[in-house]
């Protein structure tokens, strides 16, 4: 497990942020039915009862969009990634089918309502992460997007730089078919650790059941006394 710092920027905008790491030897597939079984029975439930104003509301979605708002960025611009899935959904459309791995933190963070970042572990470089503020001018390189305008944004930096932020993950660290080893990190914007802890167990359970995960490991920070 990596070492987890939150900067003193990023606790002043979001005082009870917590995240909940989840660390796990994986096996990754193209594609799992099992998984996109689940996938399609909460795209039915989604678009029976929700609406574009409900994903706003719901409070993980609502609680990242309030930080978005305090560090200086447009959440209707820069849409946290759970509440892109959601309204991408509701729009009528299916999401993309990348692979297991990616499938099932998209699955976790479709019912939850966080952004999850999911990494390859093996491709970050250095043994600490530190939660910050993105600068003007920071070199991002979002997963299918291009160069991203990172300024403003909570991003995950590691000893090379910039790995993820609610909105996109960094092509340097994606996970592939190749991926061995993953780390996902909940970003808990929403002072909430029990939900936050429950988000977790679920990543843990489907890492498990489709990416036959093994040592994998719950990591809450910051820690209770």
């Amino acid at each position: 497990m990596f070492q987890l710092n939150i900067s003193p920027e990023l606790s002043a905008a979001c005082p009870g942020y917590h995240v909940a790491a989840v660390y796990a030897e994986v096996q990754n597939t193209p594609f799992s039915d099992g998984l996109w079984q689940e996938i399609d029975a909460f795209t039915q439930e989604l678009r029976a009862t929700g609406t574009t104003d409900s994903i706003k509301q719901q409070p993980a979605i609502s609680a990242t969009r309030e930080v978005y708002r305090r560090l200086g960025k447009d959440p209707s611009r820069y849409r946290p990634s759970a509440e892109a899935l959601r309204r991408r959904l509701l729009r009528g459309l299916e999401l993309y089918r990348i692979d297991t791995l990616v499938d099932l933190i998209n699955l976790v963070s479709l019912r939850t309502g966080y952004s999850i970042g999911g990494f390859d572990a093996d491709k970050i470089q250095g043994t600490a992460l530190e939660l910050g503020v993105g600068r003007a001018g920071e070199p991002f390189e979002g997963i299918g997007r291009g160069p991203l305008n990172i300024e403003g944004l909570p991003v995950w930096r590691d000893a090379q730089g910039g790995i993820g932020t609610p909105t996109s993950d960094h092509e340097r660290t994606k996970m592939d078919l190749g991926t061995r080893h993953i780390l996902a990190l909940i970003n808990g914007y929403d002072n909430n650790e029990q939900r936050l802890r429950e988000a977790a167990e679920m990543t843990r359970e489907v890492l498990e059941r489709y990416a036959a995960a093994s040592k994998a490991t719950i990591c809450m920070i910051p820690k209770r006394n």
